[in-house]
């Protein structure tokens, strides 16, 4: 018989959160320490973000999900005696169950997964944890922790992240009666590690993230404020390609309608047909969004074009100002409906990370950025170390705003900038010129 799970006396929808999130990145520079170091130190001065458990050392969650640790991804298979050769690689952290013959089973079944998407195990790895970082909440309802990594001969890296996506929605969709199975992510370029532990202590946590030859382009950091659902190991953020800041108050309609409109959002390039759900519709708003910006991407959209879609700027008077960005919002409008916060998000696929608000812009994001060519966006000033001499230029968003780094050119893209490259991608207005009715009414 299934258990009940654990639910506070409160209504979810009454409750409100204001986590703290950051993004630091490089803009055209190497993977360093200097950024992995600058991300810890950020999330350690956000402690005051997130709740204590009576126990002094349990939190609601924090994490960090790193972009181009390549180099430290083949260090640890190499410490593990596997060796990629040039075939496509990507890793992943997953928690699995303490019982042996559970998680045999869990592993087994991702396995075949991914097998059938031509996608090899090349082997598993028990990622090294102090539970002295912990407290006994936390520490009762640890998962056990451990590192996958996968091959495969494939030339197209976005055919290669959709594979691992069908692979591993197939596995949960085998194990969903396993509570204890959860992917934390498995995308080439991204690695991530979060518990339930105090952002202070996740170095101590996971030693993985105090090695000095562990380097990255960007990081995402995130310490929770767990309200409208209580802490749980794998509702701490980062998740697969965001964290979150607020909460999503349009999360219901947001959640049936994305399940409605599977039809409408199908894409060429991701049959999700085979799946019960398109979108988490139990737990946190932040898993939910996570899951479709996920969708989206890998049905063939950019960041840029995904997130402005899911929370768009207000609209209203847009069309006298720029016609050709009203017509974007309009077009995407007719299949989207806006998810509304109070919400800021950071995030990152590996092309862009960015930064966006929603449109009420009731969630503070702040940036700086160095002369050196390092950028920082994060819920508060002050928690990243830069002489006033170093700094370039600095602000924040507004409502509805968003700003974004292209990994790729190592450019800096403004919100003007990527109005620029949204309006640019179709002629919508004459698309909805075509192909749009209007009702007229004298109301």
């Amino acid at each position: 018989m299934r258990e009940h799970p654990d639910r506070g006396l409160y209504d979810p929808a009454d409750e409100r959160d204001a986590c703290g999130f950051g993004l630091i990145s490089t803009i055209g520079g190497d993977a360093s320490r200097t950024i992995v170091d600058g991300a810890l130190q950020a999330l350690s001065r956000m402690a005051h973000r997130g709740g204590i458990a009576a126990d002094g050392l349990s939190g609601d969650g924090c994490g960090v999900l790193l972009y181009g640790a390549d180099a430290f991804v083949d260090t640890l298979a190499a410490e593990a005696g596997l060796d990629f050769g040039s075939a496509r690689r990507a890793a992943g952290m997953v928690f699995l169950p303490h019982e042996a013959e559970a998680a045999a089973q869990c592993r087994a079944v991702l396995a075949e997964r991914l097998r059938d998407v031509d996608i090899r195990v090349a082997g598993w790895r028990e990622v090294p944890t102090d539970d002295a970082a912990l407290g006994a909440l936390a520490r009762g309802s640890m998962p056990r922790i451990e590192q996958v990594f996968v091959t495969a001969d494939n030339d197209d890296v976005h055919a290669f992240e959709r594979a691992l996506y069908l692979a591993r929605r197939r596995a949960e969709q085998t194990l969903r009666d396993h509570e204890d199975f959860y992917v934390v992510g498995l995308t080439p370029g991204l690695l991530g590690y979060k518990g339930m532990v105090l952002p202070g202590h996740l170095t101590q946590l996971f030693p993985d993230l105090g090695r000095d030859d562990l380097t990255a382009r960007t990081v995402v950091f995130h310490q929770r404020f767990s309200t409208n659902t209580l802490p749980r190991w794998k509702l701490a953020h980062p998740f697969r390609r965001l964290a979150h800041n607020g909460e999503i108050n349009s999360i219901e309609g947001n959640r049936r309608w994305a399940q409605a409109r599977r039809g409408v959002w199908a894409s060429p390039e991701l049959d999700i047909s085979e799946f019960d759900d398109t979108v988490s519709m139990h737990g946190s708003d932040s898993q939910t969004l996570d899951n479709m910006l996920e969708w989206m991407l890998l049905g063939g959209m950019d960041l840029l074009q995904a997130m402005r879609i899911l929370m768009p700027p207000a609209t209203q008077s847009l069309e006298y100002k720029d016609a050709d960005l009203a017509a974007f919002y309009e077009y995407y409008a007719i299949n989207s409906e806006p998810w509304d916060g109070p919400a800021g998000v950071v995030m990152c696929d590996g092309r862009f990370a960015a930064c966006t608000l929603d449109r009420n812009g009731l969630r503070p994001a702040r940036w700086t950025l160095s002369r050196d060519g390092v950028f920082i966006i994060a819920s508060e000033a002050g928690i990243w170390d830069i002489a006033p001499e170093r700094v370039q230029a600095k602000g924040k968003l507004g409502p509805g705003e968003m700003i974004a780094i292209d990994l790729t050119t190592g450019t800096l893209l403004d919100n003007d900038a990527i109005d620029e490259v949204n309006r640019a991608r179709a002629p919508y207005k004459q698309w909805l010129k075509r192909g749009m009715s209007y009702l007229h009414t004298e109301l």
